[in-house]
This record gives C-alpha cells, structure tokens and sequence, in this order.
C-alpha cells in the first residue's frame, strides 16, 4: 500500500473514532441531565366577602389559625412577614387578642423527592471504521443522572375575621414551590415573597387565581 493511501486510511480511521468521541460526550451530557424539580410563581387565590365591614381599616391582630402552634420558628417568621404587609395596606397592627379585626394565619411546609420524570439511559453505538476492519463498538446501559433533588412545598393561607361577629371579610391562599438548594426554601426569604404575592392588588378579585413572580 502506497503511503498515501496507508495516510488516507489513518484519517478516515482517527476521524470516525473523534466522530464516535463527541458523540459520546454528548450522550453523557445529556444523561448527566438529570430531574427538573419544579420551580415558579406563587400561585395566589383570594376571596372577598360582598358585604361587611371595610378591608385595610382600623386595628388588626395576627394571630395562628385553628391547629397551628404560635411559638414555631417558622409560623412566627411567616406571622411576621403577613403582619408587615398588613401594616403597609393600612392597618395598625395590634398584640393577639386585640384589634378590630384579626388575621388568621395558616402555614404548610412540605420536602420531598419527586420521581423521576424518565428511565435510566441506553445507548447502544457500533460501527467499523473505515474499510480495513477497524471497528468501533460501545454500550451504555445505565443511570448517571444522579437523584432529583429534593423539593420544599409551601402554602401560606390568612382568613380576615371582624373580631365582634365573627364574619370572614377575605380569605387568601398561596403557594410556592421550590427546590431545597433554591435562598427562597429558607423560611425568612420564602416568608417575605409570599406574604408580598398574597397581598399584591389587595384585596383581589374574589375567586380569581393568579400567579406573581
């Protein structure tokens, strides 16, 4: 064979194993891919009551809703942050027990790992190189994504009360999801973003669900 056509053969052969390389690695990327955890906007619904006495008016408490305990870290940091939004909608916050009206605050706080959303990879590569029985084969039959990480499910809701009656003047309710490595799965940031979200274009329109980022 001339040396011409042994240099041919070598470059026919050296190009088809960097073809079969770079496709490799993007196979491997793709399978390093892994589960998506779900992360967007919070999801906000809010009802308002037709008739009684006014929103964003006079004194108010926050206090917890029925089956919450008020001395968890996390209810206070959620408690504190609705209270903050009260006060700026108008409201002269008052200590539990007091005030014209009362916020009853409910808070549920989840963590788990989602299934993941496809199977293991496969991915089955042969062919010969060139025309002198160079050949090149390769099998992947396994999972190197890794687990999904974990997510935290969050749902704040406050009911609006007027202490003397009783009656419920707005009720509201959001929730977030986010993966645990995400700042806003720590209860101070989450706290803030949804307290913000709930009452964003106070009180709402009743029945109407909408999503703030």
């Amino acid at each position: 064979m001339s040396t011409l056509l042994r240099s041919r053969a070598a470059g026919r052969t050296s190009g088809a194993v960097m073809t079969k390389s770079l496709s490799l690695a993007a196979l491997l990327a793709l399978a390093l891919t892994g589960c998506v955890a779900p992360v967007g906007p919070v999801e906000v619904t809010r009802f308002v009551a037709p008739n009684g006495p006014g929103l964003a008016r006079g004194t108010i408490a926050v206090e917890p809703a029925p089956g919450m305990v008020a001395d968890s870290l996390e209810w206070r940091t959620y408690a504190a942050a609705v209270g903050r939004q009260l006060a700026l909608l108008g409201y002269g916050e008052q200590a539990p027990g007091n005030g014209t009206q009362v916020a009853l605050v409910r808070l549920q706080r989840q963590t788990y790992r989602p299934e993941r959303s496809r199977g293991p990879v496969s991915v089955g590569v042969g062919g010969s190189a060139g025309s002198y029985g160079s050949g090149v084969g390769l099998g992947i039959g396994f999972d190197l994504s890794g687990p999904p990480a974990d997510v935290v499910e969050t749902e704040l809701a406050v009911t609006i009360k007027d202490r003397a009656s009783g009656q419920s003047l707005w009720e509201g309710r959001a929730a977030f999801t986010v993966t645990a490595k995400s700042p806003l799965a720590n209860s101070q940031l989450g706290a803030a973003k949804m307290s913000e979200a709930l009452f964003k274009g106070f009180p709402g329109r009743s029945g109407e669900t909408i999503q703030v980022k």
